[in-house]
C-alpha cells in the first residue's frame, strides 16, 4: 500500500537530493588534490571532525543516554564508511575511475536486498522496475568509458565491494536515525572513520600532507561540502525515508558529477550523457511513486 506524502516527506526528499548533489562535488575536489588517494578520504573525514564535535557539544548530546548497543552500531557506521572509502579509492588503482564509480553505483540492489532480509521493508515489482531503469541509467552515463579486461578485474572487484561496504553505512545509519539524532550519528561515525582510515594511509605509505595552502583549500572543501553538508542531508533524510528509496535516490549524484564536471573541467557531457541522466531521474521518479511503509 502506498503511503501518501507528507510535508515531512517533502522536506527529506530535498534533503536527500541536495545531499546527493553535494556529493557529486568530490570527484571535482578529489580531481585537485595533492596528497593520495585514500589520503584525501582521510582529511575528508578528519577536518570534519572538530566542526561535528562542536556541534555535538554545543546541542549538549553527549550528556543525552546511550546504549552500548547503540554506541556499537555508530561505531560500526564509520567502519563501514572508511572502508568504502578505503575500497573505492584503491580500486582507482587497478581499473579506470569510471568503472569504479559505476560499480560502486550498484549500491542500491544491494541496500534493497539489506531492506528486506534485515528490516523486512516492503518493495514491490513497480519499485523494482524503476530500481532496474536507475540503475540501467547510470550505466548509460558512463558505458563510452566503461571498459572490461583482465587488467581490469582486481578494480572491478574492488568497486564491488565498495558498494557493499556503502550499503552497509547507509542501512546503519538509516536504523540509527530511528533514534538518533543527525548531529549524534554524524560525529561518531565521522570520528570513527577517521580512526580507522589513519593507519591505512600509513600503511599505504601514501603522500599525507598537502603541500600548499590550495591543497588544503580543496581538502577542506570536500570535508565541509561533500562529508559535513552531503553525508549530514543524507542522514537526515535517512531517518524519514526507507533506506531502500534513499539509495535509489542518491543515484543523482553520479548524474551531478557529471554536470559539474562539464561545467567546471569541461569534461564532455553529449547526448548520451544526457540520455543517461534522463533514464536514472524517471527511475528515481517511478521509485519514489511507489515507496510504501515499512
Amino acid at each position: 500500500m502506498k503511503r501518501p506524502p507528507t510535508h515531512r516527506d517533502g522536506k527529506a526528499l530535498a534533503s536527500l537530493i541536495a545531499g546527493a548533489l553535494c556529493i557529486g562535488f568530490a570527484p571535482i575536489f578529489v580531481r585537485l588534490i595533492d596528497v593520495g588517494y585514500t589520503a584525501a578520504a582521510f582529511w575528508r573525514v578528519a577536518l570534519s571532525v572538530p566542526v561535528l564535535g562542536l556541534l555535538w557539544y554545543f546541542r549538549q548530546e553527549h550528556a543525552s543516554e546511550r546504549s552500548s548497543h547503540r554506541q556499537r552500531w555508530l561505531w560500526l557506521a564509520g567502519v563501514f564508511f572508511a572502508a568504502d572509502l578505503a575500497v573505492w579509492h584503491q580500486s582507482i588503482r587497478f581499473t579506470s575511475v569510471t568503472n569504479a564509480t559505476l560499480l560502486a553505483n550498484l549500491a542500491p540492489l544491494f541496500v534493497t536486498a539489506g531492506s528486506v532480509w534485515l528490516f523486512n521493508e516492503r518493495i514491490n515489482q513497480r519499485f523494482l522496475a524503476g530500481l532496474a531503469l536507475t540503475v540501467t541509467g547510470s550505466t548509460v552515463l558512463v558505458a563510452d568509458s566503461f571498459t572490461v579486461s583482465a587488467q581490469t578485474v582486481w578494480g572491478d572487484c574492488f568497486g564491488v565491494i565498495a558498494a557493499v561496504f556503502y550499503s552497509g553505512y547507509l542501512l546503519s545509519v538509516s536504523r540509527l536515525r530511528q533514534r538518533a539524532s543527525t548531529v549524534e550519528v554524524m560525529w561518531w561515525s565521522t570520528l570513527a572513520c577517521a580512526a580507522a582510515l589513519l593507519p591505512v594511509v600509513l600503511l599505504l605509505d601514501e603522500p599525507l600532507w598537502p603541500q600548499s595552502g590550495r591543497g588544503w583549500t580543496v581538502l577542506l572543501g570536500l570535508a565541509f561540502v561533500s562529508q559535513i553538508m552531503g553525508q549530514g542531508l543524507i542522514a537526515y533524510a535517512l531517518a524519514l525515508l526507507p533506506a531502500s528509496f534513499s539509495s535509489v535516490t542518491l543515484l543523482v549524484q553520479p548524474v551531478a558529477a557529471a554536470v559539474f564536471a562539464w561545467g567546471l573541467l569541461a569534461e564532455p557531457f553529449g547526448v548520451q550523457q544526457a540520455l543517461g541522466g534522463a533514464i536514472v531521474l524517471a527511475g528515481i521518479t517511478a521509485c519514489h511513486r511507489t515507496t510504501v511503509k515499512t
